[in-house]
């Protein structure tokens, strides 16, 4: 998917929200805002949006002279997550329909995303999912038709705490289908996507491979992916891309992906025909 036009507000007003979400000054905020500004002649709109974040967030780190600002977000994120695993893990194992369920509970993690929101209510995205099912592009029967056939599967996680959810589905996965999965972080801390010590601490590394993907953006932008990374993705009978960055950076790749996300910005609503802050399962 490309940069529209509407990006690029959307990546000033991040610098707002997450500079002060940080406690930089409104000195700091300004500045990185007029340096981000004077980068605009660079931008390329055919680059995917997590491409030209990788610039934004490496200046964001240099200002709060931190390699992983969001660390502690990160681990309240992953703590308030397995503090719901427990029960999560049980009305799976008790649902007609363990996969369905489980998947389900997957892309309502995806609403933790600080590079979208300052705050999020996982209880209430748990919730709404069952309650009131609010999807939009549900190809829940193709997945798991994919799923049956696959020798393997790779797995691209986003964001930590959803992690969690992501290795409740990957357990369900394991147990309902016997399918190894290789689960991929991206290769160092941005914004509060996963790296390796996250997808550990949420408990991945028990039922799946953990890998990275060498990657450095918020998403998965393949020209600067490892080749251990691209030998696995190429030859993968069947991928799982979790969140709006991996969809940003994969949509128009050939290749037997199927997403799964939330819809957070209406430019990512209008590019997939859903509306605002559905659930979406395409590929």
């Amino acid at each position: 998917m490309k940069t529209y036009l509407d990006c690029l507000p959307c990546f000033m007003n991040q610098i707002v929200r997450i500079g002060r979400m940080l406690n930089l000054s409104e000195a700091d905020c300004f500045a990185m805002m007029r340096e981000f500004a004077g980068q605009f002649n660079e931008l390329e709109l055919e680059d995917p949006p997590p491409k030209t974040s990788i610039k934004l967030y490496d200046m964001i780190n240099r200002y709060t002279r931190c390699e992983d600002p969001f660390k502690d977000i990160k681990d309240e994120s992953t703590k308030k997550a397995l503090e719901l695993y427990p029960e999560l893990k049980r009305r799976v194992g008790a649902a007609s329909a363990p996969l369905s369920l489980a998947a389900k509970f997957a892309v309502a993690g995806n609403v933790i995303d600080f590079g979208v929101a300052s705050e999020f209510d996982l209880n209430a995205e748990i919730d709404r999912v069952v309650e009131s099912g609010a999807f939009g592009r549900w190809l829940e029967a193709d997945f798991f038709a994919a799923l049956n056939k696959a020798e393997w599967l790779l797995y691209l996680g986003d964001n930590t705490g959803e992690t969690v959810l992501d290795r409740l589905f990957i357990e369900t996965i394991v147990k309902e289908t016997a399918t190894p999965v290789t689960y991929v972080v991206r290769e160092k801390p941005i914004i509060n996507d996963a790296v390796l010590i996250d997808a550990v601490a949420a408990g991945i590394d028990s039922c799946a491979k953990i890998i990275s993907s060498g990657c450095c953006a918020p998403g998965t932008v393949l020209e600067l992916c490892s080749q251990e990374f691209l030998n696995l993705f190429h030859r993968a009978p069947l991928i799982v891309s979790k969140g709006q960055g991996n969809f940003e950076t994969l949509s128009e790749v050939k290749a037997p992906i199927f997403f799964f996300l939330k819809a957070k910005c209406q430019v990512v609503a209008e590019h997939l025909d859903v509306n605002l802050g559905e659930l979406i399962l395409t590929n």
